[in-house]
């Protein structure tokens, strides 16, 4: 199986930007779709990003769309979320998420096999 960790978390003012990365490890990341969710204390875990294990393929949440970018570096094992123009409601936990069914990519946490241990993000006003 994979196992993912994210990186790249912070304290960032409104407006200002941050790069989360996901290594994959133990399989190659080429072998899943990959995803970003948040999740906030009390409320449901959040879809924000995927993409097909190709990159061809790439889905956002009508909140991030123009704002925050997916991408995946196969030969690297990573996944990236590029995120700019920064509100407070962006404020979570970031999770990256993995399912082996690659060619799609899908909104629902439960369609995730795989999770990493999740980053703060903290946007101030």
């Amino acid at each position: 199986q994979v196992q993912l960790v994210e990186s790249g978390g912070g304290l960032v003012q409104a407006g200002g930007s941050l790069r989360l990365s996901c290594a994959a490890s133990g399989r190659p990341a080429s072998n899943y779709a990959m995803a970003w969710f948040r999740q906030t204390p009390g409320k449901e875990r959040e879809f924000v990003a995927a993409t097909t294990w190709s990159g061809v393929r790439i889905a956002y949440a009508d909140s991030v769309k123009g704002r925050f970018t997916i991408s995946r570096d196969n030969p690297k094992n990573t996944v990236y979320l590029q995120m700019l123009s920064l509100k407070p409601e962006d404020t979570a936990v970031y999770y990256c998420a993995a399912k082996g069914t690659k060619y799609t990519t899908d909104y629902s946490p439960r369609s995730y096999d795989y999770w990493g241990q999740g980053t703060q993000v903290t946007v101030s006003s």
